[in-house]
């Protein structure tokens, strides 16, 4: 087993273990002031623990809520709220083998059609069949070799 694979294999397992968390669909008023609210904590009193002022809280509130807070932000409001900052990524296609092996086809794809069509204008046609395989034999070599190229 190659180190690239055991590295995707390790930080798949990871990404798996948030899968889950796709489902979880934030509070409209964002985490911070839904757990303030829920809390009956003020915006002072939040201020207080954040050593700064009740305007600031309200902005930390609006830029959670817009998506423009930061990391440091969030996880020190987590902290004083006692928590902790959970964060991760997610495969949209469910794990990283599926993420590479779509990605490795699409790029087979590409480099098969061209040279289809090339030998098509050169009268050369292949069958369906053959382009298929062909697809599928450059698919498993791209993702053997993880060319940076899979990428662009």
């Amino acid at each position: 087993m190659s180190k690239k694979t055991l590295q995707i294999q390790q930080l798949n397992s990871k990404m798996l273990a948030y899968a889950s968390l796709q489902k979880v669909v934030p509070p409209p008023t964002g985490w911070i002031k839904a757990i303030r609210n829920s809390f009956g904590m003020t915006m002072l009193q939040l201020g207080k623990r954040l050593s700064i002022t009740k305007q600031s809280v309200q902005d930390i509130e609006r830029r959670e809520k817009d998506g423009s807070i930061t990391i440091k932000a969030l996880r020190e409001t987590a902290r004083v709220l006692d928590m902790q900052l959970v964060y991760g990524f997610v495969p949209n296609d469910g794990s990283l083998e599926l993420l590479i092996e779509r990605k490795a086809k699409e790029l087979a794809t590409q480099i098969v059609m061209r040279t289809s069509n090339t030998m098509k204008l050169e009268d050369q046609e292949n069958t369906k069949q053959r382009i298929e395989k062909a697809i599928h034999e450059r698919t498993i070599t791209i993702k053997s070799e993880m060319p940076k190229t899979l990428w662009d």
